[in-house]
């Protein structure tokens, strides 16, 4: 598992978030049954920053809490029986892995949601990056079924 780490924002997390990081997306890969070794790219960034891809690539002109580029298309969430024929465009020729793609976190939403729900900012980070590696296999919440879902499991 590689995970590329790149931290923009100006304040750091007061815990060992790289180890908190590598632990969720281990696991998050484990459960949805990745066969391959993986790659994620991942940024932890501000609200500024995250406002600016947002807009970009979004076209909304606001922060968020997390952004997620996934570098797969699924016919079916987290079925990655597409890939059997191994297509090397999906895999990093130095190394083999799967790339999964991208994912942008923003450390204020994190701080002030964690403080907002009465939660640590451990925890608050390990939702959201699982969050993510969720919609990097392919899952979306667009649907209002799957924001309830989404929203109910948040509080918890």
């Amino acid at each position: 598992m590689t995970i590329q780490l790149e931290y923009e924002a100006e304040e750091k997390f007061s815990f060992d978030y790289e180890a908190l990081l590598r632990r969720v997306i281990e696991a998050a890969c484990d459960y949805a049954g990745c066969p391959y070794e993986a790659e994620v790219d991942l940024v932890i960034t501000d609200s500024r920053g995250i406002q600016e891809l947002n807009r970009e690539c979004r076209g909304i002109d606001m922060p968020t809490d997390v952004l997620s580029f996934p570098a797969l298309s699924y016919e079916i969430p987290g079925d990655f029986s597409f890939l059997a024929g191994e297509p090397v465009e999906y895999f990093n020729p130095d190394t083999g892995e799967l790339l999964l793609g991208d994912i942008m976190l923003n450390y204020d939403r994190v701080m002030a949601q964690a403080e907002n729900y009465g939660h640590s900012a451990e925890r608050e980070l390990a939702f959201l990056t699982a969050h993510s590696m969720f919609h990097l296999f392919g899952y979306d919440h667009m649907e209002e079924s799957g924001a309830r879902r989404w929203k109910k499991n948040r509080k918890s």
